[in-house]
């Protein structure tokens, strides 16, 4: 069973105790070796699914004392609204994985304080599925609408969408990226930055043969590929074979990790530093060195993107570079209604936000010295 079919089973195992009453809020969960037991998974599948949990509302932990059912946790799904008045809709590619539990929670907490209710949808990142998240928007005549981008680096073919959007005065914004051809207004992250941070870190540890993997249909994958690349040029380090691998939604469970391999079972071509697209995508290079036997950082070190709960799921803590997630999700809230509020004022002067990344360093990167000290080849 595939590492993500794992913890999905544990998430809806332990969501089905809470739902059905088994485990009431306040009350403590199986502990982590119980649960290891429990569903014969692995130690980091349970804290991978257990962090999944926590991040979306359902568990939360208290040190030292383990992990319990949240009183919140049967109001995690947002409810549609009704169709009366100060609605605002919200299209992102995935809602209830990864770090979007979280930038939905700041929209959320925003717009429930300010007294609008909001209307979610997600489009799998599929631009069928954003059209029909559109259609859908526009015939529930919401206030105002904040988008993820489907695809971002590729030609939408919904675009007609948003234009009607403009005629008709409905206010949207785009978060993460936005489509070049609306340039609408948008609250993005410098990923050039980004990427750029996460590969100089590791040139500047030593790390001569560094590979870069970024998703290749969206902006933000582009845009780190771009930082990686100017780290290499800043610093001097010469450019070699297979050091970008870029893959496609549709490539991402298995197409593209296969390249990886590879290029890892080669003495000539394996590199010391890999800088991943994101931290997922981090999650899925470890689990593929466990099982080369190859060691981090003491062989190769890696660094992920958005430090996200991930980081920590590990018994390998991921260096990574960070995104505002909630804090992003609250400026998008308090721009849409301001926008709402305001729309016969010209707004233009407040079109764009770019939050500034940092780098945040825990052990899954070292300096290249270290490990020439060990022992590199494979067991």
């Amino acid at each position: 069973m595939a590492q993500q079919t794992k913890v999905g089973m544990v998430k809806q195992k332990v969501k089905a105790w809470i739902i059905e009453g088994k485990v009431l809020p306040g009350e403590k969960i199986y502990s982590e070796n119980e649960l290891v037991k429990m569903f014969e998974v692995s130690r980091h599948t349970v804290r991978q699914a257990v962090g999944d949990l926590v991040h979306e509302g359902w568990l939360y932990r208290e040190q030292g004392a383990g992990t319990f059912v949240s009183s919140k946790s049967s109001q995690t799904q947002v409810q549609p609204v009704s169709s009366k008045g100060k609605n605002i809709g919200v299209i992102t590619t995935y809602i209830s994985d990864y770090i979007f539990p979280s930038i939905i929670k700041g929209i959320e907490s925003y717009l429930s304080a300010h007294g609008y209710s909001l209307t979610l949808a997600c489009t799998d990142n599929d631009p069928e599925k954003e059209k029909q998240c559109l259609e859908a928007m526009i015939n529930r005549d919401i206030d105002g609408l904040i988008v993820e981008p489907t695809r971002s680096s590729n030609y939408n073919p919904n675009l007609h969408y948003y234009l009607e959007m403009e005629q008709n005065n409905t206010q949207y914004l785009m978060i993460n990226q936005f489509y070049p051809q609306l340039n609408p207004p948008n609250i993005i992250v410098n990923d050039e930055k980004g990427g750029f941070i996460a590969t100089e870190h590791l040139i500047k540890l030593g790390h001569k043969k560094v590979v870069g993997l970024f998703k290749s249909d969206d902006l933000q994958g582009l845009n780190r590929m771009q930082g990686f690349i100017r780290a290499f040029r800043e610093n001097d380090t010469p450019f070699f074979p297979e050091m970008i691998i870029t893959y496609t939604t549709e490539e991402k469970e298995v197409t593209f990790l296969q390249r990886l391999k590879d290029v890892l079972i080669s003495e000539q071509k394996r590199p010391t530093g890999i800088v991943c697209y994101n931290d997922e995508i981090a999650i899925d290079v470890l689990n593929l060195l466990r099982e080369l036997e190859i060691k981090v950082p003491d062989d190769i070190s890696i660094v992920g993107y958005d430090d996200s709960y991930l980081t920590e799921a590990s018994e390998i803590k991921i260096t990574s570079v960070t995104h505002p997630k909630m804090e992003m999700g609250i400026e998008a809230a308090k721009w849409i209604v301001a926008a709402v509020e305001n729309s016969e004022k010209d707004t233009r002067e407040k079109r764009q936000k770019v939050y500034e990344p940092e780098l945040v360093i825990r052990s899954s990167t070292s300096a290249v010295s270290k490990m020439h000290n060990s022992n590199k080849h494979l067991i």
